[in-house]
This record gives C-alpha cells, sequence and structure tokens, in this order.
C-alpha cells in the first residue's frame, strides 16, 4: 500500500514578534527608539557647533565620492557614459540583493541584516570625508542610526526584516530629497539671519530690507499681482475656450492652436513678446507700435512704462503660454459632467447660462481648483520672462527674479535667502491646501 505525501506550500512570511501584542514591549521600542534619536540630534548639534580647523585634514577611506568624480573627469567623455552606468548598476544590484535576500528569516540573513545596517551608515558617511575632528561625530551617528534601524527592525510588529526592507527602498529616494530639497531649505532660512557675506547675524534685518527698501517691495508687490490676476485671467479665457471650442467645427485642430504655447518655453516666449512690444526709431518691427505709427502715434516704450503698466505686459505674455495649460484641463473636466443633469436643467426651462453656472461650473470645481493653484505656484515663481524681457528694470521685478539677482548680482546670500523665504511662506499655503484637497478625495472614494 502507496502512501502518498502532500507538499505544503512553504510559508515565507517572516514571523511575527512577541512584542507585536504586548504593550510593555511596544513601549520600549518607542523610548529606545526616541532616545536614540535624541541622541543623534545631540551628536549632530556637537558636530555642527564644534565647526572645522583650517588645519584639519580631512579623513578618507582609500576612497570618497570626491576621489571618483575626479577620476571620472579625467576620462574620455565615451567612457564616462558606461562607467556611470556599471557604477548605477552595481548600487542598484546591491540594493536589490539586500532587499531580496536580507529580510529572510535565518541565522545569517539575520547576520546579513546586521552587517547591512551597521556597515553602510559608516561606509556611507566615510565616503563624505570628514575632518579628522569630526570622525567621531560621523561614526557614532552612523552607527547609532544603524543600531536604532536593526533594533525597531527585530521588534517590528511585521517580523524582522520588514522595516528593513522597507527603509532600503526608500532609503534613495529619501536621502536625494534630503540632499536636494530638505537640507538647501534649512540651509537658506538659517541664512536668512545673516548678512550678505553669510557671516554675521543680522536678525530680521534682511526680511526689513525686504519690505522695505523700494528693489524688495516692489518684488513682493509685482508678486502679489502676478499671483491674483495670472491664474485668475488664464483660468477665465481657458474656460471660455473649452466650453465655446467643444461646440465648435474643428475642435481639434483649434485646440491643437491655443495649445501651442504651452509648448514654448517661458524664454521663448519672452524672446516672441519682446519683439511685439520693441520700439525704435524709424521703422517698426514691433507689431504694437506698428500699429501705433499708423495711425501716426509715436512708438511706446511698453516696457518702461510704470508703475504696473509694464509689469502687465509681461503678465499677458504668462498669460498666453498658460491658457492653453487650463483649456485642455477644464475642456476634459466639462465633458465629464453628466449630460443627465445638463437635460434635467434643461427641462426645468433654465438657459444655456444658468446651465453653465449652476451644472457645468460645480461639476468641474475640483478642476478648476487644481488649475488655479498650478498656475498661481507656476507665477510666483517666474523667473525667466522677468529676466528675458525686462531684467527687472523699471520697477518689473519678482521674488524669483530678485532672489536670484541678489545673488548673482550683488553676491548678498542674506537678501537672496530671505526673498526666498518670503516666496516660500506664499506658496506655503497653496501646497497645504492642494494637499488637503487630495486626501479629502481620497476619503471619498
Amino acid at each position: 500500500m502507496s502512501q502518498t505525501t502532500v507538499d505544503r506550500p512553504v510559508d515565507t512570511e517572516p514571523p511575527t514578534t512577541t512584542h507585536a501584542t504586548d504593550p510593555k514591549g511596544r513601549s520600549i521600542t518607542r523610548i529606545v527608539v526616541a532616545v536614540g534619536f535624541a541622541l543623534i540630534v545631540a551628536i549632530l548639534l556637537l558636530l555642527i557647533f564644534t565647526g572645522s580647523s583650517e588645519e584639519s585634514s580631512r579623513i578618507t577611506i582609500g576612497f570618497s565620492l570626491n576621489s571618483f568624480f575626479l577620476w571620472l573627469g579625467a576620462m574620455n567623455p565615451l567612457i564616462q557614459i558606461p562607467v556611470i552606468l556599471a557604477v548605477f548598476g552595481l548600487v542598484v544590484g546591491i540594493i536589490l540583493v539586500l532587499i531580496e535576500y536580507a529580510p529572510r528569516p535565518g541565522r545569517g540573513y539575520f547576520i546579513m541584516r546586521l552587517v547591512a545596517c551597521l556597515v553602510i551608515p559608516v561606509l556611507a558617511f566615510l565616503l563624505l570625508r570628514p575632518y579628522a575632528n569630526a570622525v567621531l561625530y560621523v561614526v557614532a551617528i552612523a552607527l547609532l542610526v544603524g543600531a536604532l534601524l536593526f533594533f525597531a527592525d527585530f521588534r517590528s510588529r511585521q517580523g524582522a526584516g520588514y522595516l528593513f526592507q522597507l527603509i532600503l527602498f526608500m532609503a534613495p529616494a529619501s536621502i536625494m530629497l534630503a540632499l536636494g530639497l530638505i537640507y538647501p531649505a534649512i540651509a537658506t532660512i538659517f541664512k536668512s539671519f545673516y548678512d550678505k557675506s553669510g557671516e554675521q547675524f543680522v536678525g530680521l534685518e534682511n526680511y526689513f530690507w525686504v519690505f522695505t527698501n523700494p528693489t524688495g517691495t516692489a518684488s513682493v508687490v509685482n508678486t502679489i499681482l502676478w499671483a491674483l490676476l495670472a491664474p485668475t485671467i488664464s483660468v477665465a479665457i481657458g474656460l471660455a475656450y473649452a466650453v465655446f471650442i467643444d461646440r465648435a467645427r474643428g475642435e481639434k485642430v483649434l485646440k491643437v492652436l491655443v495649445f501651442m504655447p504651452v509648448a514654448i518655453s517661458f524664454v521663448g516666449a519672452g524672446i516672441i513678446w519682446k519683439f511685439m512690444y520693441d520700439a525704435r526709431q524709424g521703422e517698426q518691427v514691433g507689431l504694437l507700435n506698428a500699429i501705433v505709427t499708423a495711425f501716426g502715434g509715436d512708438p511706446i516704450q511698453w516696457l518702461a512704462i510704470k508703475p504696473v503698466v509694464n509689469t502687465l505686459m509681461l503678465l499677458v505674455v504668462f498669460i498666453w503660454t498658460q491658457t492653453g495649460f487650463a483649456m485642455v484641463i477644464l475642456s476634459a473636466a466639462i465633458k465629464a459632467v453628466p449630460t443627465e443633469q445638463l437635460e434635467a436643467a434643461q427641462l426645468d426651462g433654465t438657459n444655456a447660462w444658468q446651465r453653465f453656472r449652476n451644472v457645468t461650473v460645480p461639476g468641474i470645481r475640483s478642476s478648476l481648483i487644481v488649475v488655479l493653484t498650478t498656475i498661481t505656484i507656476a507665477s510666483l515663481k517666474v523667473y525667466d520672462i522677468v529676466a528675458v524681457m525686462t531684467g527687472g528694470r523699471d520697477e518689473t521685478t519678482v521674488l524669483g527674479f530678485e532672489m536670484v539677482n541678489q545673488q548673482q548680482r550683488f553676491q548678498s546670500y542674506g537678501h537672496s535667502s530671505a526673498l526666498a523665504v518670503v516666496l516660500f511662506l506664499f506658496v506655503l499655503p497653496l501646497i497645504i491646501y492642494n494637499a488637503r484637497s487630495m486626501a479629502k478625495q481620497r476619503e471619498i472614494r
């Protein structure tokens, strides 16, 4: 009598830890992690405020990011590309191997996770070649970070290996985000309280300059003007285009023509419209002045008329490039409005305007908000149009342009940083509003 065996599927899920159901164990984990992060912050502050003397040499482990880029720069450009691809592939391969194998249960995988948690942070910090008097701080921070990760991962509710895998997935993007966004933002805020050289603390003096100096005040006022008029007019014209073009023959061709300026860069649009506003002695090449002189008038320096008029002339360029974007988004939103609602409103005896105001507009409210906030953020950080057309002269400067101008032309890092912080404060409410709107939409879905 033969006996058959049934292969049972192997459970590859990581085992859950006992403290997952133990309130005391979870509280111990939280306390240890909190204390660890407090120690990391304390060591980091010591590292920052201790500083490094000019005589202090940098420590190297025989290889650093700086030496790698110097070595790469000495190569032929045709060789640099495959080398970069090979290094990138090697790093990605190591990450994938760790993600695939290290989270598995078993003593060998346990050791692999432990080594990765301790060695990778230390190597990453030492690749930056810290100063000799900062090596102890750097190694301490790296070891603490790795130890905390390993401890939290070992006591994870989902089982050992879960947090390790999750953090390994998130680490590349998080590091790039920290180096490219978070660190510069914090450094800019700090610099806004120092003088133009960035050495002497001056408190709020740079912010007083922003709101009292004619140049700083003009940049703030013009930025507010851009943020109020640009999105409102762009959305109004784009909405009108969306409504009327949808009912016209040759809808696709008309939409392409209206959308074409969106594909033009702000620099290109600025150059085009600068020729439109051009004024010179003799024959006029600028369209506006050609019309003026054709009726017997004198050429007008449109971009030199202040206050406000020249800023409005720049706004026309921005609106021209954004109207097509608004039209495309709103046209798609209008087509998504249920026809049953429009037919019901028509049966109630409403006219076209009433149906548009009471049915269509409420139906596209979310799209209107997205378009308005997107164009508003773009108008707040505009730089190219002002730089190409006026260079900020004749009171046309805005925060985005003046921020760069103060740093590059006048080498005033304090004023530039203060302008950047003010610009960030202008944009921040829109970002928060968008984030809350998206969260509400997810709850509804």
